[in-house]
């Protein structure tokens, strides 16, 4: 194994890694334009959507990514990676032969596992890669790579699924995965831990529960695994709901929302996963706490434009508004995960993300889509197809509720990190 990487090889690898979070997302993704016609296939209720869109998914993804994650602190990341993502890609191509709800679910379910793979061995390699004072940006360029692949969801999910069906867009989108992994194994190379901070890596995996008692220890890390998870229960619920929203409420063809959305993720996510980057490392030069209190303002600027979205009359008005959401929620990641990164030993770091994500999806993506599609049943009697218009504003509000942790999460962090490099 290679003690060091050039420049050159890391960004490369960079490179590599934004493109596999791309195939995650647009795996994920795909799901949430293909709502309509497999509901009209299957027959099921919104419930039931919302539990194959969040909860089957997200309860496995985030149980497996511990395990995953502790292999990846002992082991080869980038196989680990290669892996997991020939064993999504061929779930998801699986989805499309799915003869019942049933099927269907359990193919979502080894699309969640294989997943669990993906995100936590990149972030400890990216940390490997590229020092401190340039993680933040690094991290925003790989987090850009999941724009790309919402994008690309919303945009192939659209007109692949209007022109083909359902079950061929699943067969078309999981073929690029099973290809994406040879470049994995092939063509990246595994840094020595440490090596981008100059730390030798000579302390050994603790075990399981000591970790565990360890990440709970940290105050600063307690309060951004609850932001994360709120920021993401209103995010996921909407990623996955949105396009629906549209076509109920105002009548927006599936194609055109698709492309809109596309565009919007695409767009508005590229360019706020790097402002929320930059901003992150230029802050935190002058005071780490911004770190964290980035978030906190991206949770607090999103929530009026949250209220603009869903309560406006047209759709062209309402897809306005949700392009500066799709902006500004983009930005929290990468500081979070930057700091994360920074608050554990080296042979923690796959862990911690694995963790993080664990709370995050377990309620963000989990409950997210899940708690909407109840609310749906629950309130369609009133208001018919207006019930999603009200389910998704009781959702949205996580994103301030979320800050609040955010903003107790900065009171400890300079602390925490200087007890981690200490170490």
């Amino acid at each position: 194994m290679p003690q060091t990487v050039s420049d050159r090889q890391a960004k490369i690898a960079l490179g590599i890694l934004s493109l596999v979070y791309a195939i995650n997302l647009l795996d994920r993704q795909i799901l949430s334009m293909l709502l309509v016609p497999i509901q009209e296939d299957l027959g099921v209720s919104d419930t039931a959507l919302g539990f194959l869109t969040g909860t089957s998914f997200a309860l496995f993804y985030a149980t497996a990514g511990i395990p995953i994650a502790r292999w990846a602190d002992r082991g080869t990341r980038t196989h680990i990676i290669a892996i997991g993502l020939v064993l999504w890609s061929a779930a998801t191509a699986a989805c499309g032969l799915a003869r019942s709800f049933a099927h269907l679910a359990i193919a979502r379910v080894l699309v969640g596992v294989g997943e669990a793979a993906g995100s936590p061995p990149s972030h400890s390699l990216i940390a490997d890669y590229f020092p401190p004072e340039r993680r933040a940006r690094s991290l925003a360029l790989y987090t850009m790579g999941a724009s790309v692949g919402l994008g690309l969801g919303y945009a192939l999910g659209g007109s692949l699924g209007e022109r083909f069906g359902w079950r061929i867009t699943f067969f078309v989108v999981g073929v690029p995965g099973v290809l994406m992994a040879l470049v994995v194994r092939f063509g990246m190379k595994e840094p020595a831990r440490g090596a981008s901070e100059g730390r030798g890596d000579i302390d050994a995996q603790p075990p399981m529960g000591m970790a565990l008692r360890q990440l709970a220890g940290i105050r600063s890390y307690r309060h951004i695994a609850l932001a994360t998870a709120l920021y993401n229960l209103a995010s996921y619920g909407f990623m996955m709901w949105v396009p629906t929203f549209l076509i109920r409420v105002h009548e927006v063809d599936r194609t055109e929302s698709g492309v809109w959305l596309g565009l919007i993720a695409a767009g508005c996510g590229l360019a706020g996963a790097y402002t929320g980057g930059w901003l992150a490392d230029f802050g935190a030069a002058r005071d780490r706490r911004w770190f964290c209190w980035l978030p906190a303002c991206a949770g607090l600027l999103a929530t009026p434009f949250i209220f603009a979205f869903l309560l406006v009359d047209t759709g062209e008005l309402a897809l306005l508004c949700y392009a500066p959401i799709t902006f500004i929620s983009a930005t929290w990641s990468a500081p979070t995960f930057a700091a994360v990164q920074g608050l554990v030993p080296l042979r923690m770091r796959s862990m911690a993300s694995a963790v993080l994500l664990f709370v995050l999806n377990l309620i963000g993506l989990g409950l997210g889509p899940q708690f909407v599609g109840i609310l749906n049943d629950l309130l369609g009697d009133r208001y018919g197809l207006e019930a999603i218009r009200y389910s998704l504003l009781v959702i949205g509000m996580g994103k301030a509720w979320g800050a609040i942790h955010s903003l107790l999460a900065a009171r400890d962090l300079r602390a925490d990190l200087d007890r981690a490099s200490a170490t």
